[in-house]
């Protein structure tokens, strides 16, 4: 097993990837900012270590002095968490280079699936669906671009092959606005990614969004841990997820399982990974693959009994996966709110400093943050504090409970989007079960 790890990464999964150390005995490095040096996890690692000052570019986004600050602590592995470096293949190409563990797939897995023309590809070739349209880049001939929205119909999408968190897409409704919407996303993407790659697809008009969770060893073993719903969402961001997804069959999750395992397999994937799909009218389209630990990984495990974060040490440290497909069993139901810094109506981000937290309780109750009393939220990182997560036997027990512990949850000092999760949790169509990804903006009026 991994001796000591070092977190590059911050927030309440720098403390999650922290416990699951703590447990398996593994020694932790905390590698942190200069603005965060009172965070929980800095306080708890057995070392910690300033890679830069509050800028993300200067420290966590800054591969020398990652590498540099495992190099003095004489780490073995590297835990990228979520978000920053955690999919940039030159970084886990670096971090193997430089003699440490990636605690991730291999780089040239995270290129693989972090373009989307290639990881398309590549899930057209491993039998998994993928929305209809170009089977590659888009060409740079009008008519044939013309001639292929024609074909798939309209409205179509264009997408960037490198984007992400809604940038780079555009919607097209008629053929006559086709060839602008294409020269502005082909800049846009040259502006934000570096890539400007495109491709079309079919434009779902009511999906929802559902996902699959995965574990893969590299050596030809994987499974897979059920689904998510995630398609309650703000401007392409998820704020509320769960699982198993409502309406989805056993049946149907063993057929989508098998083909995203199957996947693993093919592209020789490695750690956790979650398949993300559009489902509209009984159909699965697949849309990217996140070659990472999720935000929402906790609703999975609650309902499966599984610690992700511990398998993803035990497959980095070299050893095959031990759990098969039999072996996972999925017992009621999990809701997860993230508690953003943010006021509720406007979203506009709420830093300074908690000066009262009281954190829920009672049966299956989990809360994963980092803040205390005392706890001053810097301006400068994402706004989200802490995920809020309640498991029932069946999903109107955990949104009954989900609904108590959102009363009982108090973060005084600043402004959280609580309310807005109450809203949510009690409205009529999201209790029903399968509202569509536009659902909350229009509920919203955005």
């Amino acid at each position: 097993m991994l001796q000591k790890v070092l977190i590059a990464n911050r927030g309440e999964i720098a403390l999650r990837i922290l416990r699951a150390c703590r447990e398996m005995g593994i020694k932790t490095v905390a590698a942190h900012s200069d603005a965060d040096r009172d965070l929980k996890h800095v306080r708890l690692a057995d070392e910690t270590v300033c890679i830069g000052p509050a800028s993300s570019t200067e420290s966590y986004l800054s591969i020398p002095a990652i590498i540099s600050a495992a190099e003095v602590t004489d780490s073995v592995a590297i835990h990228p968490g979520y978000g920053f470096l955690s999919e940039n293949a030159d970084f886990a190409e670096r971090v193997e280079s430089s003699g440490f563990v990636f605690i991730g797939p291999r780089a040239e897995t995270i290129r693989l699936m972090g373009d989307k023309v290639s990881a398309k590809e590549a899930m057209i070739k491993s039998g998994v669906p993928v929305v209809p349209g170009s089977e590659g880049a888009l060409g740079d001939d009008p008519d044939e671009i013309l001639r292929m929205a024609r074909e798939i119909g309209y409205p179509v999408i264009i997408k960037a092959a490198g984007g992400g968190g809604g940038r780079g897409m555009r919607v097209v409704h008629a053929e006559g606005a086709l060839m602008n919407s294409v020269s502005l996303t082909k800049s846009e993407a040259q502006s934000f990614f570096g890539n400007d790659t495109l491709y079309m697809e079919k434009y779902l008009q009511k999906p929802r969004h559902v996902e699959f969770q995965v574990l893969s060893d590299g050596q030809g073993n994987a499974i897979h841990l059920g689904e998510r719903d995630c398609s309650m969402q703000r401007r392409h961001q998820k704020v509320v997820e769960e699982a198993p997804a409502p309406g989805i069959t056993e049946e149907v999750r063993a057929r989508m399982g098998e083909r995203v395992a199957n996947a693993c397999i093919e592209i020789g994937y490695r750690g956790a990974g979650t398949f993300e799909f559009l489902y509209e009218d009984g159909e699965f389209y697949f849309i990217e693959m996140n070659t990472r630990l999720q935000v929402e990984h906790c609703v999975s495990e609650m309902i499966t009994g599984i610690d992700l974060v511990k398998q993803q040490l035990r497959i980095a440290a070299g050893e095959p996966l031990t759990l098969k497909q039999e072996d996972i069993t999925i017992t009621g139901h999990a809701i997860e709110c993230r508690i953003n810094a943010e006021d509720p109506d406007t979203f506009m981000p709420s830093p300074g400093t908690i000066t009262q937290y009281h954190c829920p309780g009672g049966p299956g109750i989990r809360v994963d943050t980092h803040i205390y009393n005392g706890y001053r939220i810097p301006p400068y990182y994402d706004s989200m504090i802490g995920k809020l997560i309640a498991h029932g036997e069946n999903r109107n027990v955990a949104l009954a409970r989900m609904c108590g512990a959102l009363q009982e949850m108090i973060i005084d000092g600043i402004k959280t989007n609580i309310p807005l999760h109450q809203r949510i949790i009690t409205d009529a169509s999201f209790c029903q079960g399968g509202t569509n990804i536009h659902y909350l903006e229009k509920k919203l009026g955005l």
